[in-house]
């Protein structure tokens, strides 16, 4: 099977965010990103805008929804088509309260049937992809079988593309900071379903931090997912489009990466946004190397307030070696 992505970022809230996008696409031109979850409620009756806007720069995107009504669902993925995005995700690994609440994200992983519905009415809604993030399973329904059924089940509308955190969720007793790593990891439930599946694209996530772990990966499965990792040290995408994809192209310097967001953050700051909501996610960048702390510093300490722009990232690149 052609994979459409070999590599991608996790939809991730309060990480995700379009500043964030734009930062990984000087990073990795292939690696597929994600939207935030969005609700649907928040699509339908919210500032769709604010909620959905993206720089061309940042394709190829998939828009993630959360939700568990076929007609709501539907509505929202033409909405992300018209909107520009490249596919459509359906939440059903998110454990929190508040997405217990509202019957959607893991919960969803009992009700395999409602899910298809979902898939099927979002398939006949767009002519781009609608893919299932999810869980290998919720609760004491964890068991490969309950795995495999749910797969089996959603596939048969013709989904095939499948994103599998390697754990499963507690949806009662752990956080869902904890339920991304109290749970062991089962990666081999993720590799089986792809020998059951063949058909079907399988993207493996969990736990991954590294790019030998993700080529290890990929000896068994299609594609592989970063969550976590991808924020705290972005720069371990710098090779993925060479080493991954196979292109000829050699990575950018850190230094280089942080000069070519300044035009961004300049044309931004012209729209009133301000400094620190691009540069919060920027801070990871020197993860390791000598003047990191000083880059952390000085952005956090001088990167407060409004009227601040570029000079303040010029500055802080300025404390560390090239």
């Amino acid at each position: 099977m052609e994979c459409p992505h070999l590599v991608s970022v996790a939809p991730m809230m309060d990480r995700t965010d379009r500043h964030f996008r734009y930062l990984m696409r000087q990073i990795t031109r292939r690696t597929l990103l994600h939207t935030e979850m969005v609700t649907t409620g928040a699509i339908i009756h919210g500032d769709r805008p604010k909620l959905l806007d993206f720089d061309p720069e940042e394709h190829p995107l998939s828009l993630q929804l959360g939700g568990d009504n076929p007609t709501d669902l539907a509505e929202c993925a033409k909405v992300g088509e018209d909107w520009g995005y490249d596919e459509i995700n359906l939440n059903v690994g998110c454990p929190s309260p508040r997405v217990q609440k509202g019957n959607f994200g893991a919960c969803l992983m009992t009700q395999p049937e409602l899910v298809a519905e979902c898939i099927a009415a979002m398939q006949d809604a767009v002519k781009i992809p609608v893919t299932v993030k999810h869980r290998i399973g919720v609760d004491e329904q964890d068991s490969y079988e309950h795995l495999h059924r749910f797969v089996e089940v959603v596939s048969q509308t013709g989904c095939d593309r499948f994103s599998v955190h390697a754990r499963k969720a507690w949806l009662q007793g752990l956080s869902p900071k904890e339920n991304r790593t109290v749970p062991p990891l089962r990666y081999e439930d993720v590799y089986r379903l792809k020998e059951d599946f063949p058909q079907l694209w399988i993207e493996i996530n969990g736990g991954i931090t590294t790019l030998d772990q993700t080529k290890t990966h990929l000896k068994e499965v299609d594609a592989v997912m970063i969550g976590r990792a991808a924020y705290d040290n972005p720069y371990i995408f710098a090779t993925v489009d060479r080493d991954i994809y196979g292109e000829d192209a050699e990575p950018k310097t850190r230094h280089e990466i942080v000069e070519a967001m300044l035009p961004y953050i300049e044309r931004n700051h012209k729209k009133g946004v301000k400094l620190h909501s691009i540069s919060r996610h920027m801070l990871s960048l020197f993860l390791g190397q000598p003047g990191t702390k000083a880059w952390k510093r000085y952005i956090t300490e001088e990167g407060r307030g409004h009227e601040v722009s570029c000079e303040v990232i010029e500055q802080a690149l300025a404390l560390v070696p090239r």
